[in-house]
């Protein structure tokens, strides 16, 4: 365990960091789930850009790979544009 008042500022600060992180990661997957399942066209259109804004903070804060997120996001818009 950790002795230096500093090393245990830095325990409490990755921990509030994870569940935080944690949480915008399950809540952009919860979001890309619902826009996978949506079938009808204009409620699909209406939240990609929520859901593309997601992911692009997760990328920017470095929660997920900013490659992983252009990739999510391009299979979304062709998804999003196949449907009928």
């Amino acid at each position: 365990m950790a002795n230096h008042k500093s090393a245990l500022k830095r325990i409490r600060q990755n921990e509030v960091r994870k569940v935080r992180n944690r949480y915008y990661h399950k809540t952009a997957r919860t979001a890309l789930k619902v826009l996978r399942n949506e079938e009808n066209k204009v409620a699909a259109t209406e939240q990609l850009p929520k859901v593309i804004a997601l992911l692009d903070k997760l990328a920017k804060r470095n929660i997920i790979h900013k490659n992983k997120a252009a990739n999510l996001k391009s299979k979304l818009t062709k998804h999003v544009n196949k449907l009928a």
